[in-house]
């Protein structure tokens, strides 16, 4: 039995966050490539609809954490050119056609051997360390790339970086600095090549706007600061009410007794909890919508059940709609309202309930289901 939490995904929306991206480049002008990073099942909204929807508006590379989220992709009918991010991955690049990223020498190496055996050139973009501390060369990265550049059967087709606190604009200006450091080493040595720093957060940096850009979150709908933007949000979540309860005041709801009823109250059920992605920390902190209302949340978050103050909308029936993410009328709640009632990130809500829940595609065209 499916759980009741859906998921609508709307693709035209997706569709003009792409076209809003590309605005904002001056893409035809520029010439910027868009790497869109569908990771993470495209950050909850489904990697395989999403990189069809990006594919047929000619989208340069998608761009995936790991080799198996690029077999998916394959295995769909997906062509477009894919960059891989984080993987060692060897004999599946060379089977599925994958541009991997390369971390250091070693890798390298690997990739190498694996191309000559195969009388193949495999391009190759080098991530080098700008202050993330995470992965990348961080020693010597000019000589190093010049070393992965005269290894046999390689092309470096890029280089690239990753902005670590982009809301910080001293140090992202000096992670920018170190990259253009790097950039210029390695013109001067001839190489002409893709370069890349800037993820959705980095497209207010215009030094940072090099040759290619990695817009993720911006994709689906949501600036990296909470702010009225252009964008379309893509993902609405939805369930129904199972149960509404007539309770007395001082009535206890839910685990541990977090919240007694003030009033003779109406108290609601719905169907989702944390094994949903709701997370038990949104326990009296969030609101839901119910009939074109706010109503809170009231009690502890249980794993399968929530519930929600109903007081206020005494014509409340079971299996009404309930919004955790979206609008209705001149209502909405926002993945950056669940984050900071949540106290995380717009990015572990929607890859939260879009891993959890039954997801539906929404365009012009066609309604088509998962």
């Amino acid at each position: 039995m499916s759980r009741f939490l859906q998921a609508e995904i709307n693709l035209n929306a997706l569709i003009h966050n792409f076209l809003t991206i590309k605005a904002l480049l001056n893409f035809n002008s520029l010439n910027h490539k868009i790497i869109a990073i569908i990771k993470a099942d495209a950050y909850g909204h489904g990697a395989v609809e999403v990189a069809r929807v990006l594919e047929i508006n000619n989208v340069e590379y998608l761009g995936v954490a790991f080799f198996e989220e690029a077999a998916i992709l394959r295995e769909a009918g997906v062509k477009s050119r894919i960059l891989v991010l984080f993987d060692r991955e060897v004999e599946g690049l060379f089977r599925y056609n994958l541009t991997p990223v390369v971390f250091d020498f070693k890798q390298a190496e690997a990739l190498s051997n694996e191309a000559s055996k195969r009388g193949k050139t495999l391009p190759v973009h080098i991530k080098v360390e700008t202050g993330m501390g995470r992965l990348g060369i961080y020693e010597n990265s000019c000589e190093t790339i010049k070393k992965i550049a005269g290894l046999p059967n390689l092309k470096i087709e890029g280089v690239m970086s990753h902005l670590s606190q982009a809301e910080d604009s001293e140090w992202t200006n000096e992670q920018i600095k170190r990259f253009i450091e790097i950039k210029n080493c390695l013109n001067k040595e001839g190489f002409n090549c893709v370069f890349h720093i800037a993820s959705s957060a980095g497209l207010f940096y215009p030094q940072a706007l090099f040759e290619a850009v990695r817009p993720g979150l911006m994709l689906y709908g949501y600036s990296c600061q909470e702010s009225e933007n252009h964008l379309k949000p893509c993902m609405t979540v939805k369930t129904k009410l199972i149960d509404i309860r007539k309770i007395q005041k001082g009535t206890p709801i839910s685990y541990g007794r977090t919240f007694i009823t003030k009033k003779d109250s109406l108290i609601g059920v719905i169907p989702v909890g944390y094994a949903d992605g709701y997370f038990r920390k949104l326990s009296n902190k969030a609101w839901i919508i119910v009939r074109g209302k706010k109503v809170p949340v009231v009690g502890t978050i249980c794993m399968d059940l929530t519930m929600l103050d109903l007081t206020d909308i005494p014509d409340a029936k079971i299996d009404d709609e309930v919004i955790l993410l979206g609008s209705s009328g001149k209502e909405k709640i926002t993945a950056w309202d669940i984050a900071t009632w949540a106290e995380t990130i717009p990015y572990e809500i929607l890859t939260s309930f879009g891993s959890r829940a039954r997801r539906k595609y929404i365009n012009d065209i066609k309604e088509n289901k998962q």
